[in-house]
């Protein structure tokens, strides 16, 4: 069954209150002096700000006494840190070590005193440990409730816009005098805004709940950014004071001079989310598949001389999986689904995934809305000329004037600047040779009859620095309806994908991207690092270990604590291996995007819930502080960082794939990607069949392997194509044998790298494209029965099992 859209509820607002009491037997990290402590505490449910106590200097067993007020929503996971920090003025301050506190711990009308202590009761015994004793108090707070919106693992809030206008004449007079209108809202989504010649319209955006202030003052251009030297040139004014919907002015105070006149308008943020909440298809894909599904069982009749028509239930979802791997993946993907052409089976496909250099080719196709109802001969030609051209010219003085324009065009709009962004516009004159304004929601004209296959892009959403790609990363998925991150059950429309976004709105609308720059977020082969390197210098068993380990320790965090406390190494080795940590795991070439799930909420009992565990698996999934709707932007990079599959999109339940047509584009090992997609597949628990191969075959792979489960009909039967030169050495064409004169066209070099079809070459010989196509096309051809007999029992097992229940495909929209 289909997973229910977001609902919506209501719910009261608490008081917390946190009175951080005393620290005990805290270790002084300074030779000389005893420690000079404080605590910083953050609940980014409650607030954006972290507070701190004072510092009480030269003691190990410091005092506070010190009150702290949250405004929490219970609905939410709250999880309070407390850091205990030693300060130090000449160097970073040092970390003592960090607890983490579920407040769900708390109960309204209770007082708990708890004391963190590093160690466990049965160890302080032994040993005075460093302990921190905090006292917490909740109470319901009486007035309105609040409106929140949940698919059950992600929240969205109620949210307040605030509108302040300042005259632009009396504004641009202050900035000739040399100062600046600051203004802040502290916990708003844009934080401080300043005035400039072309601005005198400001907006912020922030949780009604927390009772956000907005703070005004003029400050000296010259002036650091904290400095409070002005502060008798300051307005404060509390938003719940302010009328909602109407316009109010105020006057800023300025010293010696004419008070700055302000008009502020507050709104509710009342209409529709822009980001969907929910596990279902889109409406968009629904409606296609229905489309889709006619295409597929006309063509299906055909290809198997059936006696009657299909009905809907009885249809197989059929899709095509394309790993990366550069001009290669791009060249013979294009052989591949000329030879399914020939076949009369494009028109059996329902899906078609690729990833990095196979996005290429799915990117090129649709832009021509009726590409597979035309021979593909044409688009391979234009392909051939482009990928067989010389490439000196992309540095040459006119692109790279081209290149300068077009980012300072793309930053005035708002977009972020990146390496990746200078990559994309590269890229795009190294494929095409010319400019395009194609864009990825252009594709859906490619699809409103459903004429052609439903593409999906994949990509791997990975953190800015402190992880590597094998430790945490997220599958992403785009397609011309919607760009989506599976594991939050949370999706946006295409043309929204850079807009600035909080709780769920979108706050600053920016222009859709051509799809240029989506293809260097996709192909984004710079924003590894190091760490990501020496992962895969192993091999695939390794990694694998690795990978279960890493698993069995996410196993043992437990959801149902309530509390964690983490201890930053203390000697000088384990503070040399956390600065070598950052620097193996920094990621030098960063692509950044503006993340459509910042300011989103987790539900508190997100963890729990059954669509969320389907794609729990990283170190970080139980830590919600540490996820990404906390962050600023999204990084984007290539897929072949953890596995090199599109299969991502697949293994989403609510698409019900029967059958997966495998492609693989690796040199040297025919079977470690597939093989990687298994393990991963049983590890989460996806329904994929058991992938084997025998030591025989690993060395002299076939050209085509089909892999079934018959112990488990949720599984996809997978026909595995991988990119291997056997039978295409003697035979020209299926049953015809080449003559002497063309034995040399059947000699293609598959052998990594020495191979003409190597990851980094940039240009192909007319002769290696045409043999990489025509090998590509010629292992389907040749494989014809073994793929029609596998498609047959696909429709055989859907004609056979009609009491199945299938997922539901309603409920989907935009709440």
């Amino acid at each position: 069954m289909g997973s229910p859209p977001a609902k919506m509820k209501i719910c009261p607002i608490y008081m917390l209150s946190v009175r951080i009491i005393q620290a005990r037997n805290i270790k002084s990290r300074d030779l000389l002096t005893a420690s000079d402590c404080y605590v910083r505490l953050w609940l980014p449910s409650a607030s954006n700000e972290k507070l701190q106590t004072k510092t009480i200097k030269n003691s190990d067993n410091p005092v506070w006494n010190e009150t702290f007020y949250f405004r929490i929503q219970r609905e939410v996971e709250n999880i309070l840190e407390l850091a205990v920090c030693d300060e130090d003025p000449l160097t970073k301050d040092d970390m003592q070590f960090t607890v983490l506190f579920n407040i769900a711990r708390i109960r309204p009308g209770e007082r708990v005193r708890e004391k963190f202590a590093l160690k466990s009761e049965k160890e302080r015994c032994i040993k005075k440990w460093e302990s921190l004793e905090v006292e917490f108090w909740m109470e319901k707070i009486p007035g309105p409730p609040e409106y929140i919106i949940t698919n059950d693992v992600l929240v969205s809030r109620e949210v307040w816009c605030l509108e302040v206008q300042v005259d632009h004449s009396e504004s641009r007079k202050y900035l000739r005098e040399g100062k600046n209108l600051v203004l802040t809202v502290p916990a708003s989504h844009e934080g401080t805004q300043k005035a400039t010649e072309n601005t005198n319209t400001f907006y912020f955006h922030c949780v009604k709940a927390w009772e956000p202030v907005l703070k005004a003052r003029l400050q000296k251009i010259s002036d650091k950014e904290d400095d409070t030297n002005n502060l008798s040139d300051t307005l404060t004014v509390p938003l719940k004071f302010l009328p909602v919907g109407h316009k109010v002015k105020v006057t800023l105070p300025v010293r010696h001079n004419v008070p700055l006149e302000l008009y502020l308008q507050l709104n509710d943020c009342t209409e529709k989310l822009d980001v969907r909440l929910g596990y279902d298809l889109c409406r968009e894909e629904q409606e296609f598949l229905q489309k889709r599904k006619r295409v597929v069982a006309s063509a299906l009749k055909r290809v198997f001389h059936l006696e009657r028509d299909l009905h809907a239930h009885e249809v197989p979802v059929i899709a095509v999986m394309a790993t990366g791997g550069g001009l290669r993946a791009m060249s013979a993907m294009f052989g591949h689904l000329l030879a399914l052409q020939k076949l009369n089976l494009l028109d059996c496909v329902t899906y078609l995934t690729g990833a990095s250099g196979s996005t290429w080719t799915l990117a090129d196709l649709y832009e021509h809305a009726d590409w597979s109802q035309k021979s593909l001969e044409g688009p391979l030609r234009a392909v051939k000329a482009q990928v067989t051209k010389c490439k000196l010219n992309l540095m040459s003085m006119e692109h790279l004037k081209y290149y300068h324009k077009e980012l300072a065009e793309r930053a005035k709009a708002g977009h972020v600047s990146s390496f990746t962004t200078l990559w994309s516009l590269v890229q795009e004159m190294f494929l095409h040779g010319r400019p395009r304004k194609y864009k990825l929601t252009d594709q859906r004209r490619a699809l409103e009859h459903g004429q052609n296959p439903l593409p999906f892009y994949a990509v791997l959403n990975v953190k800015e620095e402190k992880f590597s790609t094998f430790k945490f990363r997220e599958w992403a998925e785009f397609s011309p309806y919607e760009v989506a991150i599976p594991k939050y059950g949370a999706s946006i429309r295409s043309e929204y994908f850079d807009s600035e976004f909080f709780m769920g709105r979108r706050v600053e609308k920016l222009p859709e991207s051509r799809i240029c720059y989506l293809e260097g977020l996709w192909t984004n082969i710079f924003t590894r690092n190091l760490l990501d390197g020496l992962y895969w210098s192993s091999n695939s068993n390794e990694f694998w270990e690795r990978w279960a380990k890493d698993m069995v320790d996410i196993e043992k965090h437990s959801p149902e604590e309530d509390t964690t406390i983490i201890e930053p190494p203390s000697c000088l080795s384990g503070k040399l291996y956390e600065m070598f940590q950052d620097i193996i795991t920094k990621r030098p070439l960063l692509g950044k995007s503006h993340n459509f799930l910042r300011g989103l909420e987790f539900h508190k009992d997100y963890v729990h819930q059954r669509k969320f565990i389907e794609w729990k698996d990283t170190v970080l999934d139980s830590f919600p502080n540490s996820l990404t709707p906390l962050q600023k932007y999204l990084c984007l990079i290539d897929v072949g960082y953890f596995i090199n599959t599109s299969g991502a999109a697949l293994f989403k339940p609510e698409r019900n794939v029967d059958v997966i047509i495998s492609l693989d584009y690796g040199l040297g090992n025919a079977f470690k990607q597939l093989e990687m997609t298994y393990k991963y597949c049983k590890i989460q628990k996806i329904p994929f069949p058991k992938v084997e191969i025998s030591e025989e075959e690993a060395k002299n792979p076939k050209e085509c392997y089909v892999f079934e489960d018959a112990e488990d009909p949720r599984a996809p039967i997978v026909i595995h194509f991988p990119l291997v030169n056997d039978t295409f050495k003697e035979f020209k064409a299926p049953g015809v044998k080449r003559s002497l004169s063309e034995m040399e066209e059947g000699k293609v070099n598959l052998e990594n790298n020495c191979s003409p079809y190597y990851l980094i070459r940039l240009i192909y010989s007319p002769e290696n494209f045409d043999k990489l196509v025509n090998l590509s096309k010629y292992n389907i051809l040749n494989n014809r029965d073994l793929l029609l007999q596998a498609l047959q029992n696909a429709v055989e097992r859907k004609i056979s099992c009609t009491t199945w229940n299938l997922p539901s495909h309603s409920g989907a929209g935009y709440a």
